[in-house]
């Protein structure tokens, strides 16, 4: 039985892997408007918040140009940057055959998400509901994107949770009430997200806790805080 009946997912550096692709695309955007370059780190701290606080946090006064700056490039480049995280898919294939009901909320705007869904149609076949950034009057880390899901699909929070690898997604999942995994195969490393109720390292230990009942194929699933 999955430990859940209902599994919110986060998309970058969740279930997809734009790692690659958001850092150049945010690079493109703050030396074509701003001429400069900025460290990784910076460019990356606010992955997970709508696009244009990221791009506010780079210029407030001209994130609408940065923007549209970003957002052209992503696009033009998300066929040949994007890729899934190894077993991801089969993770989800394993939840909706198990009778889980999935979602992805993201902080992507909704052309965005299809585009990425478009270049993976294996995880998208497996996605039952999407919350893109339009979806809801405030985002991430307010817990209105994750509620907006469970809305959607009809579940009660205490039978969800929200996989994400951001503190954003793990405030936002907390405030809802639902449980929380943080991953770290993604943007952030594992002390931005210890608040999670878990914490997992592989996708293999992600699969593990979610359908306890397949463990013996994935490895053990870790404790309350713990990573395998």
């Amino acid at each position: 039985m999955p430990r859940f009946g209902t599994v919110l997912f986060d998309l970058d550096g969740t279930v997809v892997d734009t790692r690659e692709l958001i850092r150049q695309s945010h690079r493109h955007a703050v030396t074509t408007v701003l001429g400069r370059d900025m460290p990784d780190d910076e460019l990356l701290a606010n992955v997970g918040r709508p696009l244009v606080e990221q791009m506010g946090a780079f210029d407030a006064d001209r994130a609408d140009e940065l923007l549209q700056a970003q957002r052209q490039w992503n696009h033009a480049h998300t066929a040949e940057l994007i890729a899934p995280y190894p077993g991801v898919d089969q993770l989800l294939a394993d939840l909706k055959a198990a009778g889980c009901r999935t979602g992805v909320v993201t902080s992507k705007a909704g052309p965005t998400v299809q585009l990425a869904f478009h270049a993976l149609p294996q995880v998208a076949q497996h996605i039952d509901v999407l919350v893109a950034v339009e979806d809801t009057p405030v985002h991430k880390p307010a817990p209105d994107p994750v509620l907006k899901g469970l809305q959607l699909l009809g579940a009660a929070a205490d039978a969800a949770c929200y996989v994400g690898d951001a503190p954003f997604d793990i405030a936002s999942g907390r405030d809802a009430g639902v449980a929380t995994v943080g991953v770290t195969w993604g943007f952030f490393p594992r002390q931005a997200i210890a608040d999670a109720d878990v914490v997992v390292d592989t996708v293999a230990a992600l699969h593990a806790y979610l359908l306890p009942g397949m463990a013996s194929a994935a490895g053990a699933a870790p404790e309350k805080g713990e990573a395998p």
